[in-house]
């Protein structure tokens, strides 16, 4: 017994294959062309952090806290706490720009990284007259440990 050889059907199935194959290149490149999404940086953190509270997002700041502060600050005093900062916001708009970062030293003298930021209204001016500090535990922490307004820090007057 002899196979016939059906030679018009394979090239339309060999093209189909082709094809097939090549829609699955280009689906897996799209998937691939997008980023993972991955866990947002210390500087993203404090940014929107400070972002919410500025617009009077109080719900939204208050998730961005560690599990330890927000045990031990209620809603109610948190609020509280980031009424001077919402002011602020309030007195030279929201924009904001990091002015610095670091690493200061805490309690027992441990390193707490720090993310400092002005408003942009500030910036014709030679220092920001204030500034947003977001404090983290350490260089791993994504929930902010502290934060506060620190008036910035004034040369000498020329006189």
């Amino acid at each position: 017994m002899q196979l016939k050889n059906n030679s018009t059907s394979r090239p339309k199935l060999v093209s189909a294959w082709r094809l097939g194959g090549k829609l699955v290149c280009w689906a897996l490149l799209l998937l691939l062309s997008f980023p993972a999404a991955a866990h947002p940086s210390q500087i993203q953190v404090a940014r929107q952090f400070l972002l919410a509270v500025l617009r009077g997002d109080n719900n939204a700041a208050y998730k961005l806290l560690a599990p330890e502060v927000s045990k031990a600050v209620s809603k109610k005093q948190f609020r509280e706490a980031v009424r001077p900062l919402y002011q602020q916001g309030r007195d030279f708009g929201q924009p904001i720009a990091l002015y610095k970062l670091g690493i200061r030293l805490g309690e027992e003298a441990t390193p707490r990284y720090f993310y400092a930021f002005s408003f942009k209204s500030d910036s014709l001016q030679d220092r920001p007259r204030v500034m947003l500090d977001v404090t983290f535990r350490d260089t791993a922490a994504t929930r902010i440990l502290s934060f506060g307004m620190i008036p910035a820090p004034q040369g000498k007057q020329k006189k």
